[in-house]
């Protein structure tokens, strides 16, 4: 017997410990390097630990919902070759692959929690006909019309969501880990920060004109879409440029003027809000810009966020219009000092020129904390992310 030990990998300097969601095998089972052994979640992002060498699992010594921290043991595995079957081997791979490339890791455990299988899943209405939480639940729901041997067999889901004579159903489920982070940093914001929002409305009728104009060409150049959140990203960084207390933090008595522009993109994914983060936005340049939000927005639905990549930041941009949101007063993300909400384009009637005119109207919201931000300064910054907005040319020029 040769066991070698499976461990818990080194997580960030900000998170102290993590929580195991559930294994995908048992032990005594067969297991392939590199596939997946169980679904780590931490309040960031949901890990998967693969098996470090071919084996079979020995002893699982930590199960699924317990808390675990860096480097601790949570399983054993026996590298015997002499107990492992090629053939079987072989078979193992293609079934892990398979499994891997369609199944969310949320779809996942609700699946092994009832014993359902993959099979009973027509078709995936995830990206690129992945297996999602929803199309799981969407079967399950439907357990209560099925015989009294298949209701057994489903027993935990039916009781976690039924009450009195079935007629109601409720469904109690714990937070994640993601949405216990989110919860207490929106409420540490609330608390900490002196939090205001001023308002404009951004004429994007010169941006929607420039990109009518360049996206095929630019899609063709750069093989990405040329999209809305790279000019904003622009305009933001100009504006922090003449105003660094939009930029800055608060420590203790101090305030942290950052010297740098980290910009952070919040993104809607399955297991909630996710703000990955542009490093060095100052530098990028709208291609580069587009190229990473479009990579943030991938690993996001298929939950492959590294911590690191969500970590830090001096200024976040968060745009609830692609959901059709009119109007909001964003939360600042702590210790960030602002953030800058992005709503949907409507057509406006306004005045233009002492002529009246229909025009796409954006309406942005920059929140501020009011301790080290005067209005002054938030208006004004604004004030240059609409002037950037509404003549793009001297945004690209640096005017």
């Amino acid at each position: 017997m040769a066991l070698i030990e499976v461990k818990i990998p080194k997580l960030s300097e900000s998170i102290s410990e993590a929580t195991l969601l559930n294994w995908h095998k048992k032990e005594g089972e067969l297991v392939v390097r590199n596939e997946n052994l169980i679904d780590i979640e931490t309040d960031k992002v949901i890990l998967e630990l693969p098996a470090p060498q071919d084996g079979i699992i020995n002893k699982i010594i930590i199960t699924d919902g317990s808390i675990v921290t860096s480097n601790q043991v949570i399983a054993l595995i026996d590298t015997d070759i002499s107990k492992l079957s090629s053939k079987t081997e072989i078979k193992n791979k293609k079934d892990i692959k398979n499994l891997n490339t369609i199944v969310m890791p949320s779809a996942k455990k609700i699946l092994s929690d009832n014993n359902l299988e993959i099979s009973k899943i027509n078709n995936g209405t995830g990206k690129d006909g992945r297996i999602i939480k929803e199309d799981v639940l969407k079967v399950l729901s439907s357990i209560k019309n099925i015989n009294e041997e298949k209701q057994e067999k489903y027993k935990p889901y039916l009781d976690s969501i039924s009450i009195k004579n079935n007629s109601r159903l409720e469904e109690c489920v714990p937070m994640s880990r993601l949405r216990l982070c989110i919860a207490e940093r929106l409420l540490q914001s609330q608390a900490n920060s002196a939090i205001l929002t001023t308002f404009n409305e951004i004429n994007m009728q010169s941006i929607i004109d420039l990109r009518l104009k360049y996206k095929d060409k630019f899609e063709k150049e750069h093989n990405v879409k040329l999209g809305f959140m790279s000019f904003f990203v622009k305009a933001v960084v100009s504006a922090l440029k003449q105003y660094p207390i939009i930029n800055a933090s608060v420590d203790g008595n101090n305030i942290i003027y950052h010297k740098y522009y980290d910009i952070g993109i919040a993104i809607s994914s399955s297991r909630g809000l996710v703000v990955p983060i542009l490093r060095n936005a100052d530098t990028m340049s709208i291609a580069d810009i587009e190229k990473k939000i479009n990579e943030f927005i991938n690993k996001a639905q298929d939950n492959k966020l590294l911590p690191e990549e969500m970590s830090g930041g001096t200024f976040t941009i968060s745009n609830g219009g692609v959901f059709g949101s009119m109007l909001s007063t964003p939360i600042i993300n702590p210790p960030q000092s602002a953030i800058l909400g992005v709503h949907a384009i409507k057509k406006r009637v306004i005045v233009e020129n002492n002529n009246v005119v229909i025009r796409p109207i954006n309406y942005f919201a920059l929140s501020y904390d009011h301790r080290i931000i005067d209005g002054r300064e938030a208006v004004l910054s604004l004030m240059v992310i609409k002037k950037n907005l509404e003549d793009p040319y001297c945004l690209l020029l640096d005017l």
